[in-house]
């Protein structure tokens, strides 16, 4: 007999082979004897209550053999002297869209402006130690995108868009935990994502593709409203009648290089704020509500969203035992971002916490056009880089001290490398980002016991939370409603926010881009 079910443990139970099997058979109504084996198909922390509990489905064998699952084969086959298809961007979006192709029969050509992901570790150690900026080679640009060294969270709300299991499975494949196919919120992190990203790349070129680093899209090739090829920064022209743009949310470059050929962009509101840490400790009491964490529970994370002055403010890309980055792309400017470890074991938490921003703010520093959410972005973080000193130090402040209006005499200890400088976010923030932040700060406080507190530090910039953009694309299609074989896609061109959403929006546009070539074969 095969029986699903459903069973709520303590962290011990979750954790102890003999424990699960006991009680997964007294859930089934049998001896642990009948049980000849059982696969957990989704597991979950339930922290509502005083006792934390770990919920498990399983699908459990009783008295029978267990039927093994066929092994995931991702159907690839040798595209060497297939049409080529050009991919621009080697994040999630452009590596799944090569592999999409590659089972399509068609080859990728996937250009990258950055370096391959093991020779972007020094140009990140520069930007961590010395406070160097490669404009091509940082967090954001570079073989596996922004997501390589900020995480690797794999959670996605984006259910409808896609196949969300197929690409767990093909991360699973490519060298990923076993775990990230039932986890509640998979996490790979960014110690372990970097060699995964090396396997896809590596499995891309065995199929015939190519993958070309220090590559940076100079021009689009057009013949009238049709896309015939691309000129890179090279002066290398390669012909095709498909590009896939999948250059991510900081490509201002392409984004200029599309509004001056009169290629449609629009004006994409967005949201922009700072990175809040508090100590791990802190967080894990306020939401397993213990003085000290189980051994057994993971570190605890959070989620919080409010409306202030109409708008909205919400946590984002939450990283417990995470560090905080810097992640700018260009020099005289500062971004802050997150990652943790796959163990999430340093000793702080932290959070983007932003606010929606628009139109309105934008024209309110007289910026206007399809661009000016762009610009809006870039002066707040060249503001942020001025205030906080030089070399990548951040503006920081503790977090009752910025809702109280006073500068911190002192800041706590922070995993920012860089450093911080004591300043008042008030002057680094747009007002309507700042007002919206205090009232937001004390609404926290209500919902989340111990998150009001000076022992926290707010980090800025966090502004890269999506493309300041967005490229139309035709809904049918997913073709440029202007220009016919160029495919927009993911978080660059405002159809997607994050690694598994990147990565289903690049499968999505490989299936449609493969569906023109027909069209004209």
């Amino acid at each position: 007999m095969i029986k699903n079910i459903s069973i709520s443990l303590l962290p011990s139970q979750a954790a102890n082979a003999d424990d699960l099997k006991k009680a997964i058979a007294d859930e089934c109504a049998v001896g642990a004897n009948r049980i000849s084996g059982f696969e957990i198909q989704k597991k979950s922390i339930d922290a509502r209550a005083r006792q934390p509990k770990v919920l498990i489905a399983a699908q459990v064998f009783i008295d029978e053999a267990i039927i093994p699952k066929p092994a995931f084969d991702p159907d690839l086959q040798n595209v060497a002297s297939a049409p080529p298809v050009v991919i621009v961007g080697a994040g999630p979006a452009g590596l799944f869209a090569a592999l999409r192709l590659i089972v399509l029969g068609i080859k990728p050509i996937v250009i990258e402006r950055g370096k391959d992901v093991r020779s972007r570790r020094r140009d990140l150690a520069a930007l961590n130690k010395e406070g160097v900026v490669n404009p091509e080679s940082n967090y954001c640009f570079g073989e596996g995108g922004a997501g390589t060294y900020s995480d690797g969270k794999l959670y996605t709300r984006s259910t409808k868009r896609g196949d969300v299991g197929k690409i767990l499975q093909l991360f699973h494949h490519f060298g990923a935990d076993e775990n990230i196919l039932f986890q509640a919120h998979p996490h790979i992190g960014t110690n372990k994502l970097p060699h995964i990203i090396t396997a896809i790349r590596e499995q891309i070129i065995a199929c015939g593709g190519e993958v070309l680093f220090n590559t940076k899209l100079k021009d689009l090739l057009l013949d009238g409203d049709t896309v015939k090829g691309i000129e890179t920064s090279e002066g290398i022209k390669i012909q095709c009648t498909a590009v896939i743009l999948a250059t991510g949310h900081s490509a201002r470059d392409i984004f200029t290089l599309l509004h001056h050929k009169k290629i449609l962009v629009e004006c994409k509101p967005f949201a922009l704020g700072v990175r809040i840490e508090h100590p791990q400790i802190l967080i894990d009491q306020a939401q397993y509500h213990c003085t000290s964490r189980d051994i057994f529970l993971p570190p605890a994370s959070y989620s919080l969203v409010a409306q202030e002055y109409g708008r909205g403010v919400f946590s984002f890309c939450m990283c417990p035992g995470g560090i905080i980055a810097p992640a700018a792309t260009a020099p005289g400017e500062l971004v802050v971002n997150g990652w943790s470890p796959s163990k999430r074991n340093n000793a702080f938490a932290n959070s983007g916490t932003v606010v929606a921003v628009d139109e309105k703010d934008f024209a309110a520093y007289k910026f206007y056009g399809p661009l000016a959410a762009m610009h809006y972005q870039q002066m707040v973080e060249q503001k942020s880089f001025a205030a906080g000193g030089g070399k990548l130090m951040a503006p920081a402040q503790r977090l009752v001290d910025f809702t109280n209006n006073k500068i911190s005499g002192t800041l706590p200890e922070c995993s920012y490398i860089p450093g911080l400088n004591s300043v008042s976010l008030k002057e680094v923030l747009p007002a309507e980002v700042s007002i919206a932040l205090q009232s937001a700060m004390v609404d926290f406080g209500k919902k989340m016991k111990g998150y009001y507190t000076n022992e926290a530090v707010m980090v800025a910039t966090e502004s890269r939370t999506s493309s300041p953009v967005r490229i139309p694309r035709d809904k049918d299609t997913l073709q440029h409603i202007q220009i016919k074989g160029l495919f927009p896609c993911a978080e660059g061109a405002g159809y997607a926010g994050g690694i598994i959403s990147a990565a289903i929006d690049g499968e999505r546009c490989a299936d449609a881009a493969v569906a023109v070539l027909k069209k004209k074969s």
